[in-house]
């Protein structure tokens, strides 16, 4: 058997060593290292220790797409979101990484900052990578994303966002963001406030949503203000927030409640209140969305949405698992819903 000390020469086209220069060093088949470095159990432990001595040795590194290319199936699958600094996309990250794991698949992951050029460019490096299915935010793309996702021919599935029809031809898990604002909207509505502001941050399609369902709602009960509506596009954060908060209750003192489109935005109006003397939900409601972690700890606590992020997950997760096995899920298009918190700001 030739010794792991072998000097191994790397692939000339790309300067790598290959899985090839590491069966010749261990003595074994490529197929062999191939099982032994996924340490799968019908391997000997002791072949296992020894071909990843020799690979570590020769500095081998695999490569997800030469395997794909080989074998004709990708053992991961690729999930672009928006950001990782949300809580909201880290929940439901956690539960699909889960699911696929327990699959046997690992997940390369892209973030897009709401930009959808950044969105095409990761997607095209994904797709260089062979995956076995993709797990996508959102329906809003631009029309070379939605080409490139049409031509790969690779299970998709959308996350958050549902059609607005039910034939379009689309696998989606999430709930619909309209109906959601304008359920919370309606909720204020019931508790006698009339002046209803919607503050919103970001301004990606799904906040846009709440704001046409705040806006529909108001409509509805002959309240609606266009100039209700506080608008910025600057990131939400619980600052924003705060600055939002004083804004609109020195320029709109009529105001009696305030819906934020996500719930760090309102915690952070809270902390304003408090600062700047201003009763909660006496003199003006406070509402958020997304029920976000300390939202039942605020002072008072925060009347929210809450939306179902791990749910979506590995709801998501599993209906791509289907996909990929070439199973027809038993609904293309799946609504977890949503729920108003009852809590002590609104």
């Amino acid at each position: 058997m030739p010794s792991p000390l072998v000097h191994t020469k790397k692939h000339r086209a790309s300067g790598r060593v290959t899985l090839s220069d590491v069966a010749r060093a261990a003595g074994v088949s490529p197929s062999t290292v191939s099982r032994a470095l996924r340490g799968e159990r019908a391997v000997d432990p002791a072949l296992i220790e020894r071909v990843t001595a020799v690979s570590d040795l020769l500095g081998y590194v695999p490569d997800p797409a030469a395997r794909a290319l080989a074998s004709q199936r990708s053992d991961h699958v690729g999930i672009l979101i928006p950001l990782l600094s949300n809580a909201l996309f880290v929940d439901l990250l956690d539960a699909a990484q889960n699911t696929f794991r327990a699959a046997g698949y690992q997940t390369l992951m892209g973030v897009t900052h709401y930009n959808p050029s950044e969105e095409e460019q990761l997607l095209r490096e994904q797709l260089l990578h062979r995956p076995a299915g993709l797990l996508v935010t959102g329906l809003d793309h631009n029309p070379a994303t939605r080409q490139l996702m049409a031509r790969s021919q690779v299970p998709c599935v959308h996350l958050m966002d549902l059609p607005a029809s039910d034939g379009e031809a689309l696998y989606c898990v999430g709930f619909r963001q309209t109906d959601a604002g304008a359920a919370m909207t309606r909720h204020l509505l019931g508790s006698g406030r009339r002046r209803i502001a919607f503050a919103a941050a970001q301004l990606d399609p799904r906040v846009m949503q709440r704001l046409y369902g705040w806006r529909h709602a108001l409509q509805e009960a002959g309240a609606f203000d266009p100039t209700l509506g506080v608008l910025n596009p600057a990131p939400s954060s619980l600052a924003l927030g705060g600055v939002m908060f004083e804004q609109i209750m020195q320029q709109r003192p009529a105001v009696d409640a305030i819906f934020f489109c996500n719930d760090d935005l309102a915690q952070g109006a809270l902390m304003a209140a408090l600062r700047m003397g201003v009763s909660v939900p006496q003199q003006v409601a406070i509402a958020g969305f997304n029920d976000l972690t300390g939202s039942d700890q605020m002072l008072p606590t925060l009347t929210t949405v809450r939306t179902p992020r791990a749910r979506i997950g590995q709801a998501a997760a599993d209906m791509l698992l289907s996909l990929m096995r070439g199973e027809e899920p038993e609904a293309p298009q799946l609504d977890l819903g949503f729920e108003i918190v009852q809590r002590q700001s609104a």
